[in-house]
This record gives C-alpha cells, structure tokens and sequence, in this order.
C-alpha cells in the first residue's frame, strides 16, 4: 500500500504524490538546458526540491541528449572557511553518487578525479568539471543540492570555480547546472574569513540566468493527491475536508502530506470510515505537540536574530523601519533590512499579501504557542476554573489575567525574547493553558495590522479578542470599530478588546475594566 509521504525524496512506486518533474515546469527546465544555462531552483525546505532534481536527472537520463548527474553537497558544510577540506567533501560527494548511480560513468569520474588530486581545493573543483566533462559523448547536466549549506569562502570558492569554467561550456564544462538551495544565489550574503569581507552571490555568481522558486499545492493538488488514496484504499474523505486542510496549510507540502499521513494512517486506520474535519484537526494538534522534524526546524529558525526582528512587529502587529545599512560588527540591535524580509520569506515563514503575514494558519498557531512553550507550562490555571454550566466564561477569565498581569507582567516578559510582543505573548500563553481543556484559537496578525485579533471557540461559543498596544488617545475607538468589524467577520456574538498601555506606569490608570452596549468589553492592562 502507498502512503503519504513527509520524510525525505518522493518514490512513486511507495508514495501518493503530484508528479515532481511537473510541478518545476518541465517545459521551461528543458529550454533552459537546451540554451546552455545556469539557473537556480529554490523554495523552503519540505517543499518537494529534492525529490523534483531527482525526477528531472532520471528524465533526461532517460533521453538521448544528455548525462545528467545530482549531487547533495550538505556534508561540506562543516569545512566552513576551509576550503580544501570543504572542495573534497564535494567531490568525494559526487564520486559516490557516480558510483551509485551512473556506474557508466564511474570509470571517467574516477580518472577525472586523480587527475586533480595534487591540485588545491581553489581549483580542483573547476578542474575536476573540466576533465570530467572532455571525453564525454553527450553534455553534462549538473544538478547541485543544498548549496546554501555550504559557508563562507567554501561556498565563495564552489561558485567562482563555476563562474571560471563557464565559457568551456558545453564541451569543456557541464552545459548547464542547477543550483538547489532554499534562498535565490543573489540573496547570498556570504562571511568571507580570507576577505575579512561580506561577499554577495550576485557577485560571486554573475552568470545565472534565471531563479524559479519552487510553488506550494494549489486546492486542486490538494484534491488530486487525497483521491490518490481514496482509489487504492476506498477511504473517503468528509465534504469540506479538502478545503479545510487549504485553509490550515494554504497547499504547504510536508504540511499537506503530514495531516493526511496523521489522519488516515494514526487516527482513522478503518478505510471503510471516512476521514473527517475533526480527524485533521486532530492530526494539526499532533504534529504541533510531537514537534515532528519540520515543526522543530521551524522552531529553531525562530531563535534567530533576523528572523526576530521581523516575526516580532508581526506579532505586535507593528511596522518595520528599513535600514539599507549594514551594522557589521556591532553588538548593538540593527535595525531590519529588506534582506532580513526576503531571508524569512525565503524560510517559507511569511509570504507577501499586501503587506507580510505568516504563510499559512497552522504556522500562524505554531508561532505564538512556541514562543511561549515554556512560561505556559508554569502557568497554574485550570480550565475547570472558567466553566460554569458546560460554558467558558471568558470574562471571568481576563478578570483573572488583568490581575495576573499586574502582578506577574514585570518579570515575566523579562523571559521573552520577543519583548516587543510580550503582552501579547503572555495572554495567549495564558489564553491556551486554559482553553487547552476543550477548545481552540485562531489567530490572525501581520505586519502593520497594529493589533492581533484572536478568536476563541469553546463548544458552540464564539469569542472575539483583540488585543492593542496603546498609541495614541483613539486607540480604544479604532479598536471598538476594528473589533466590531471582527465579529461580524467571525460569527463570535461577544467581543473584548484587551488594551496594553506600556507607556503608562500607574497601574491605577492601566487597569480598567468597560463594558459596551454591543456585547464588546474593553480591557486596560
């Protein structure tokens, strides 16, 4: 039986998948081969690359026209500014992918390969393209994986011995590579230790012609790829399931495998059941508390500075200030770059619509519930607290928190890396100890909203929750109106809009407490 697969290249004889060598535009691949071009492929990571190279190298093996050669040069990326270590790592790599995989070519590579042995690693590997690519009968097409791995003047070194050998082309140098990697080579800002310099890849690698990014699935490969199991297994999926799974994912791939991995394969195991809306949420819950590869990955990233100093005015709902400037070697904060923007964009974390926003809801869960893992954790509320008749009672709940929030909001938002969103922060962490017993939260922020907007549901109950720092003496009246505006969008028949005056220092000023006509209550903090 197939599966869905969420680890590591697509095989289709073992997995439900969209043909890999279709989804990078088989069409426009091939004439950038046939006009001899060096091109980059890029996406976030889990998003199909790998498993598209390997389909495109069997494709044109497969022909008369071409070699074609994949190599991952990941292992390289511990020689770091070590550039002869790092060039025959690479080229250890590439032997053993020959040897595995194009044994009619083994005995060429193996003579290229002692043909550069006594060479340095800043030429070797140039060299090595060379002598390998001479007493071939058919040009050499080379796919380069994990590029981007590489570091410092590795990488420098890996792109001029490209850049140098290119004019040999076809006959004296592969006709065309494809460099694989999660950011465009033009993005590359790259440390040079024998420099003491920053080296763009732009200006390491002048000669690439195009950069095709790597899409997501669109509604319909969602559908295409579900049916594949349906056919094999006879288990069907419940109405609304395909357009739920677009809502949380937004055609994510590892995402999109993952849930129905989790949902056909863990929760609902019976084909002769259909997989149902609470079987995917479900399966969302799960890969978010296992913390499974991918969610890890994207955790990790998190801690980084780049990616704080755009993830946190998201989350506050603020603006970000551009600074063209480069504070190179300075322990003070930098101020965000449009450089800075396009790295997390490249991560797959956000993605442009109209402004930034995080790229799809289950990132949009994952993000905040991360951040505030373990400060949730030492939170002592029980969601027994806030029932009464089987219903949330979500005033008594931000009672409480208004005045845990006096109390504790000093030292804990201490603890926050993202101190900008500390506010916010701390009611969601409070927010999810508590709803954790038997409901759930949708978030929606973004760059520039100036606000987050939070919808609880607990059983049949709606409840809208914005939250504002204070900026101005409108503050509370946009909030009404934007909160108005909310729950009309979101079904929720009551509204409180929580207001953080972080420039106040009275706390008898702060903390208030309004109720409106319109089932709205307005909450100082």
């Amino acid at each position: 039986m197939k599966f869905f697969n969420n680890a590591g290249p697509i095989v289709p004889k073992m997995h439900y998948c969209l043909d890999p060598i279709e989804r990078i535009d088989k069409d426009e691949i091939l004439k950038l081969i046939e006009q001899h071009k060096y091109f980059v492929l890029h996406a976030p990571r889990q998003t199909g690359k790998t498993s598209s190279l390997i389909a495109l190298r069997d494709y044109l093996n497969a022909g008369k026209l071409y070699h074609c050669v994949y190599v991952n040069v990941e292992d390289a990326q511990m020689a770091r500014d070590d550039i002869e270590t790092g060039i025959r790592t690479i080229i250890a790599s590439l032997a053993n992918e020959i040897g595995y995989s194009h044994k009619n070519l083994a005995r060429k590579f193996a003579a290229a390969r002692k043909s550069v042995e006594k060479l340095s690693g800043t030429s070797a590997w140039g060299s090595l393209l060379n002598a390998f690519c001479m007493p071939l009968d058919k040009p050499l097409v080379l796919l380069i994986d994990e590029i981007d791995s590489l570091v410092g003047d590795t990488l420098i070194s890996v792109l001029r011995q490209i850049r140098s050998g290119y004019p040999k082309r076809p006959k004296g140098f592969p006709q065309s590579i494809v460099l694989c990697g999660v950011r465009d080579v033009r993005d590359y800002r790259i440390h040079s230790d024998e420099g003491k310099a920053i080296i763009t890849g732009g200006s390491a690698f002048n000669i690439k012609a195009e950069s095709i990014r790597l899409g997501d699935f669109s509604r319909d490969d969602i559908k295409e790829l579900y049916m594949q199991h349906t056919k094999e297994t006879g288990q069907k999926f419940e109405t609304g399931v395909f357009e739920y799974v677009w809502e949380l994912t937004e055609g994510q791939p590892w995402l999109v495998n993952t849930l129905a991995y989790e949902a056909c394969f863990k929760i609902e195991k019976d084909p002769k059941k259909a997989v149902t809306m609470a079987h995917i949420e479900q399966a969302k819950e799960n890969i978010i508390m296992r913390r499974d590869t991918h969610i890890d990955s994207l955790i990790h990233k998190l801690r980084e500075d780049r990616v704080r100093k755009v993830i946190g005015p998201m989350l506050a709902g603020e603006k970000i200030t551009f600074s063209k400037k480069m504070n190179a070697g300075s322990k003070e904060e930098t101020p965000v770059t449009p450089d800075d923007v396009q790295y997390v964009v490249d991560l797959g974390l956000i993605k442009a619509r109209g402004s930034y926003v995080i790229s799809n809801a289950i990132y949009k869960e994952i993000i905040p519930r991360e951040l505030v893992y373990v400060e949730q954790r030492d939170i002592v509320e029980e969601t027994s607290w806030y029932i009464e008749k089987g219903r949330l009672k979500m005033g008594r709940l931000l009672e409480n928190f208004q005045q845990f929030f006096r109390e504790n909001s000093e030292a804990w938002l201490e603890r926050f890396d993202y101190k900008e969103a500390g506010p916010h922060l701390l009611l969601m962490a409070f927010l999810q100890r508590v709803i954790n017993g038997g409901g759930r939260i949708f978030r929606e922020y973004g760059l520039g909203m100036k606000r987050m907007d939070l919808l609880v549901e607990f059983g049949k109950d709606r409840f809208a929750i914005e939250l504002k720092v204070k900026c101005n003496a409108n503050t509370e009246k946009e909030g009404i109106k934007q909160l108005e505006e909310y729950m009309d969008r979101s079904g929720a028949a009551e509204g409180h809009l929580v207001i953080f005056n972080v420039l106040e220092k009275s706390w008898k000023k702060r903390i208030f407490t309004k109720k409106q006509k319109n089932a709205i209550t307005v909450w100082g903090m």
